[in-house]
């Protein structure tokens, strides 16, 4: 992780812990970065919370910086990640509501199955062991990286047509436009790789402690529209979750809405599904 990065994350904590208010962290996916969460930081922190927006290992500040230098995006696999956000999360002096979206709903989901959070959102998860469902449509979003077996190594951008495909299918091409321009950037190929794999590898990372005592409520947001992780893929992962006898586990679909739900135009009401829920259980005001 680089300097910068680092200490920039650390500055957040800090932050954070200089309140009596309770931690909300987010955790982005494939292809954006922290700042993709500067609106719905606003609307937690008027709320009452602290909001906290890590980066994973060595992410750029800017979209523009990040675009300069793809590499620093490569070589990041699953257990990496999830490790890096649990130590973050670790030096947070109050147990944290945690919110993440695609590859960041997959940390989230394994940084409550190891009793980290007060309460989770997992928002358009990534897949994890056991979840079976394969939709022709992820297979098409996925092939943008897993269609070249070289990836695996590398820093893979997507072309615009990509980003329509994956992110924006369910807004307008002007605004699919503003957004690839706005928040697109490369991503580490790994991950994909490691979760095409995860049914047949036994010592894969894209692994979930779903039955943990500590997982703490969790909910699952699913996107009617989403190519990327449809709702047979956040459905099956929601009912692995349900088994779950010692904590809350819901799901709710938003209607009309692609994997670019927390970005788009109706950002807010996916932002007040969350918040909704997490207040429900880590209640500022209380």
């Amino acid at each position: 992780m680089t300097s910068s990065s680092h200490a920039r994350d650390l500055a957040q904590i800090e932050r954070a812990n200089a309140t009596d208010r309770i931690p909300v962290v987010f955790i982005h996916g494939l292809w954006l970065l922290p700042t993709s969460w500067d609106r719905w930081a606003t609307v937690f922190e008027e709320a009452g919370f602290a909001p906290v927006l890590p980066g994973w290992p060595d992410d750029p500040d800017t979209v523009e910086e990040a675009n300069a230098h793809p590499e620093v995006f490569a070589g990041k696999s699953v257990g990496q990640v999830a490790d890096h956000f649990c130590d973050l999360i670790g030096r947070l002096d109050r147990r944290p509501a945690v919110i993440g979206h695609s590859f960041g709903g997959l940390i989230t989901q394994i940084v409550a199955g190891r009793g980290l959070s007060q309460a989770s959102v997992a928002i358009d998860p990534a897949p994890f062991r056991g979840v079976l469902p394969l939709p022709l449509s992820s297979l098409r979003a996925a092939s943008a990286v897993l269609g070249n077996p070289a990836n695996h190594h590398r820093a893979v951008p997507l072309t615009f047509d990509q980003f329509r495909y994956s992110f924006a299918n369910a807004v307008s091409e002007e605004e699919a436009r503003e957004l690839y321009a706005t928040f697109a950037v490369p991503a580490s190929g790994e991950p994909l790789f490691q979760a095409a794999a995860a049914n047949i590898n036994p010592w894969t990372e894209v692994k979930v402690d779903t039955t943990a005592a500590g997982r703490g409520p969790l909910l699952v947001i699913s996107g009617e529209k989403d190519h990327t992780v449809p709702w047979a893929i956040a459905n099956a992962s929601y009912k692995k979750q349900a088994r779950n006898e010692h904590a809350v586990t819901e799901i709710t679909e938003i209607p009309g809405r692609g994997h670019a739900l927390t970005i788009d135009h109706g950002w807010r009401e996916v932002a007040d599904t969350a918040l909704t829920f997490v207040r429900r259980f880590a209640d500022p005001a209380a």
